[in-house]
């Protein structure tokens, strides 16, 4: 049950200042590498403060956040610095810095549709790219429109999942590696718990279920117009191309494309509440004294014993309570107690 929104603004100077220096979080004034304006760094730390000092509170009013004009102008400036392949509909950030009025104008406009509330996803174009093992990885490539609606909607919503995200999650992160997760796992080989429970999901992004994960989102954001917006883009058509050449266009009511700018905050938000029963008081945290650490969709359980009861566990909470599919061909149990074991993560061999 949500709580009953205060009439404190978040964006307001009466905010408590955080108990961490504010240096601690530079990360928030800065988006891949680009400087945001003091403005819209100022709003990101007070939604994270808000959001680390009262873990229960339910933000109801962000969305006139999304479409102020600086938070449409540093989401510019972050899809023109990586400059990506265009959309479906073939435009680019030089089209846009080209046409009449430039990018100014190109930001009042959409700027005018986020606040009429006429904006409407464009279709999602799906290509595919090779995978380390041969197999194609499906990618869904937004519009630039829709990239920097995203990346506004990155900006304020990233604030406030990053003060709930736990210390075991690492991918997808700002100022947190892969190198950070292999030291983790390191730690807690040398520490005994040798024998790994070596996870690997099946079509991670393509699986989330579309209904609990606006649940999941729900836990921190009540404002309607956030919430239909990511609902627009989690169930836009996507234009795929068939084996004969001929363009085909689905729905799905799973997943949240790989390629698009909302999708790695969307797929943490999701198995953060893994996390959350995994260290929960009823959790293996608790009872078998185990530890997570995880990459994005990869992760490992390590414990000083992999017994029935915590294997069990994991698989019956994954695919019964969040309902997705552990690809058994690739999950295995690692004892690496056995001379001539060794752990893959991340395409990296553990112990070194």
């Amino acid at each position: 049950m949500a709580e009953k929104p205060t009439t404190e603004d978040p964006n307001s100077s009466t905010t408590p200042e955080p108990n961490a220096p504010i240096e601690a979080l530079a990360w928030l004034a800065t988006k891949s590498k680009v400087k945001l304006p003091e403005k819209v760094a100022e709003l990101r730390r007070k939604l994270y403060q808000k959001a680390k000092q009262e873990p229960k509170f339910r933000f109801y009013a962000l969305y006139d956040r999304i479409y102020r004009r600086d938070v449409l102008t540093a989401a510019w400036w972050i899809v023109l610095a990586k400059n990506k392949s265009p959309g479906i509909d073939g435009v680019t950030c030089r089209d846009i810095l080209d046409a009449s009025g430039g990018a100014a104008k190109y930001l009042d406009d959409l700027h005018e549709l986020l606040k009429t509330k006429t904006y409407r996803a464009d279709r999602v174009m799906r290509v595919y790219i090779e995978k380390p093992d041969g197999r194609l990885r499906p990618l869904g490539i937004p519009t630039m429109r829709d990239r920097i609606v995203q990346t506004a909607t990155l900006l304020v919503l990233e604030a406030i999942f990053e003060a709930d995200f736990l210390d075991t999650s690492y991918g997808f992160r700002p100022e947190r590696r892969a190198e950070e997760a292999l030291k983790a796992i390191r730690g807690h080989l040398d520490q005994g718990y040798r024998e790994v429970y070596d996870a690997d999901l099946k079509g991670y992004f393509d699986t989330i279920p579309h209904d609990q994960l606006m649940l999941a989102l729900k836990m921190r954001i009540t404002d309607r117009s956030v919430l239909a917006l990511i609902e627009m883009w989690l169930k836009c058509e996507v234009v795929d191309t068939d084996k004969n050449g001929k363009k085909v266009t689905s729905r799905s009511e799973n997943g949240t494309p790989q390629g698009g700018v909302i999708s790695p905050l969307l797929s943490n938000v999701y198995l953060h509440w893994f996390e959350r029963a995994f260290h929960a008081p009823n959790g293996p945290a608790t009872w078998a004294k185990a530890k997570i650490v995880r990459y994005a969709d990869d992760f490992v359980i390590l414990a000083r014993y992999q017994g029935i009861q915590l294997q069990r566990w994991i698989e019956q909470t994954l695919e019964g309570r969040f309902r997705l599919t552990i690809n058994r061909d690739k999950t295995k149990i690692v004892k690496l107690n056995a001379i001539g074991s060794t752990l893959d993560f991340f395409r990296v061999y553990l112990p070194i």
